[in-house]
């Protein structure tokens, strides 16, 4: 296993530093987005070839994460083209000065490949231990991590379909997925990782495994996910009512309106 995990960290480490370059030379840091998913296929694949296990486990957890890591990849790139700086790294562009290129590899891309590798750990658990037949809580996983990918894909192409009509510009998605919940891309990316949870338990210490979904719902509900998106919107009357009957995260009925009545004397 420390062989497995030496190599992935320095995989990530050059991977991340050549993904830093790349966002000098075309001033946006907004390709840590794009980077994000890739950098788990590379873990993934870099974990299956030094482990040498090649068994099934193995190779159905590296197939996950690669399927998952090309479809958000593709997906973040489309919505980026012409856009611009994302908001948030802008605003740090502007906050942190002459500053910025070093706190930028700190505390954007490493920062993120630190994340990045710890999120991996159930994956390279399953590529670091011996092949074995799949059983009952690898048709769970599986099953769980499906869940997740179709809520994910879904919700980002249904608020994909919704920006492209003009009329819609300036308004706030609420159809759909984004009914049940205000984040359902954020809400099935966790999901997949609960999922993929469930087929390393049955690797040797597979449950340690649990600090790759609990470090991605984390980060998802209260770092670079809901609470930092949503700042966008303070201020946003549309949005503020949306929110009040809507899940930030986890799917839910929408609370209807109070109808308030005063009986007359």
């Amino acid at each position: 296993m420390g062989e497995v995990l030496v190599g992935a960290a320095m995989a990530v480490f050059i991977y991340m530093t050549a993904v830093f370059a790349a966002a000098l030379l075309f001033r946006d840091n907004s390709i840590a987005d794009i980077a994000w998913g890739p950098g788990f296929i590379l873990v993934g694949w870099f974990s299956f070839v030094i482990g040498e296990a090649f068994g099934a486990r193995q190779i159905l957890v590296t197939a996950l994460v690669t399927i998952w890591g090309l479809r958000l990849a593709v997906h973040i790139f489309r919505r980026n083209q012409g856009r611009g700086e994302d908001f948030r790294y802008a605003k740090w562009r502007r906050d942190w000065g002459r500053w910025f290129v070093p706190r930028s590899y700190l505390q954007v891309f490493m920062l993120q490949g630190i994340f990045l590798l710890v999120i991996s750990w159930s994956v390279l658990l399953v590529n670091a231990s011996a092949p074995r037949a799949l059983g009952a809580l690898d048709l769970a996983g599986t099953a769980v991590w499906a869940a997740g990918f179709l809520f994910e894909a879904v919700g980002d192409a249904q608020l994909e379909r919704f920006k492209k009509k003009p009329e819609n510009k300036g308004k706030i998605m609420i159809a759909g997925l984004w009914r049940y919940t205000r984040h359902p891309n954020y809400f099935g990316e966790a999901v997949m990782w609960w999922g993929i949870l469930l087929i390393a338990a049955s690797a040797p210490s597979g449950w340690t495994g649990v600090v790759s979904p609990l470090l991605i719902t984390f980060l998802l509900l209260r770092v670079s996910g809901v609470t930092m998106l949503e700042k966008k919107y303070a201020g946003n009357r549309e949005f503020a009512a949306y929110a009040r009957r809507t899940s930030a995260f986890f799917p839910l009925p929408p609370k209807r309106k109070k109808i308030w009545s005063q009986k007359s004397p």
